[in-house]
């Protein structure tokens, strides 16, 4: 178990660029305003998503790619560092014409329609992801 405590610190609000890759412009703006550890939400839409499902028994993800539009139903995700960096890692659950719902993973590959975020940075302490042999993923280790 790792526990931190943390403070609340400043908030960011603001809108993505048309055209831009979702997970790729969330993170820009984490290094820009110097995000170290962090919350993130946004809604809005997509041209297309690529998300990911972690398979548990091989310890790998597998991307589905949905090249059509969707609504954001929710992301949600936190804002660590890995090598140094600020990481987003969020879940993204998205509706297409049907209203039916798709989820996993944000991966890089989704493209911004159009997406209001809030970003809540927080203070106090620092998490970075480190690999970690029993999942085979970058968890948070310290």
């Amino acid at each position: 178990m790792l526990i931190k405590k943390i403070n609340y610190g400043e908030i960011f609000l603001g809108r993505l660029s048309y055209g831009a890759d979702l997970l790729e412009e969330l993170i820009k703006v984490c290094s820009e305003k110097e995000i170290q550890l962090g919350q993130v939400q946004a809604l809005g839409a997509v041209q297309k998503a690529r998300i990911g499902y972690y398979d548990q028994k091989s310890k790998k993800f597998r991307f589905h790619t949905l090249d059509k539009p969707h609504e954001i139903l929710s992301l949600v995700g936190n804002i660590s560092l890995k090598n140094n960096k600020p990481i987003v890692h969020a879940h993204l659950t998205l509706a297409d014409e049907k209203g039916r719902a798709w989820g996993g993973h944000l991966a890089s590959g989704t493209i911004v329609y159009a997406c209001e975020y809030l970003i809540q940075s927080f203070e106090g302490a620092t998490l970075e992801r480190e690999y970690d042999k029993k999942t085979d993923l970058s968890l948070w280790q310290k």
